[in-house]
């Protein structure tokens, strides 16, 4: 029997089924700390600042090497933490070398109750164990991924995060100290600093949150809170002392 005319018989195709996760790429990651330490840090001091002085130009003075010396000691430790985490992996992939190589019967136990917790039977893992055994270095790379938990770093990831995590902090703390380069009146300047680093502060939350998978408008006033309550701490505490004085 014959399609009626008109009747299209082409088969009905499923829609294609794309999953979106979401990694944060250690980039990313290195701007949320230096960007995040860039807004608060220098935007409290000249705040704090502002509660106890009235010369910009000291406040301007201070921010500067605020942000030198903060910029430095936030990428000195992100190459540190980029190295130590570099050296530990390269520690616990020669002990999986060495291990492998000299108690193989000791990792294959290992790697059999990694499968037994998924289900597997042990006439399905023994296959998957010689195969291991006939291939030394893929059994160190899944015993270092699977049994540690730990990924090969980017031998160039200790520059690029120092390199990163100054830069983003720089860029942050030039924000809040901005109206004091271009304005005499301290009060004045601290008033357009507020506004001008808590709305930088509301931006970079929300674009924090889109990449980390959190709600936005949340990461949002989170990010602005935060901000705001160390500058009006520091504020308010450099007042009091600037009172006594």
């Amino acid at each position: 029997m014959s399609d009626s005319p008109g009747t299209s018989t082409a088969p009905q195709t499923e829609p294609e089924h794309v999953e979106r996760h979401f990694t944060a790429s250690e980039f990313v990651r290195d701007m949320v700390i230096g960007m995040s330490d860039g807004l608060t840090v220098p935007f409290a001091l000249a705040a704090g600042l502002t509660g106890a002085v009235s010369n910009t130009g000291i406040i301007v003075t201070a921010g500067l090497a605020e942000i030198a010396a903060g910029s430095i000691a936030m990428g000195l430790g992100g190459y540190l933490a980029a190295k130590s985490d570099a050296e530990h992996y390269a520690s616990e992939k020669l002990r999986e070398e060495r291990e492998v190589e000299t108690v193989p019967h000791i990792e294959r136990a290992e790697v059999a109750q990694l499968f037994l917790e998924y289900g597997l039977t042990s006439a399905q893992i023994e296959p998957i164990l010689d195969a291991f055994e006939a291939r030394p270095a893929a059994w160190v790379d899944f015993m270092m991924r699977y049994e540690l938990g730990l990924e090969e770093p980017n031998p160039r990831r200790a520059l690029n995060s120092a390199a990163t995590i100054a830069g983003a902090y720089i860029a942050g703390g030039f924000i809040p100290l901005a109206p004091y380069m271009f304005q005499s009146n301290a009060h004045i300047a601290l008033y357009t600093s507020v506004g001008v680093t808590l709305l930088a502060l509301a931006i970079f939350g929300y674009i924090k949150g889109r990449f980390t998978g959190t709600r936005p408008w949340k990461s949002a006033w989170q990010t602005a809170l935060i901000g705001g309550l160390a500058a009006a701490a520091a504020f308010l505490i450099a007042s009091a002392f600037g009172e006594r004085g």
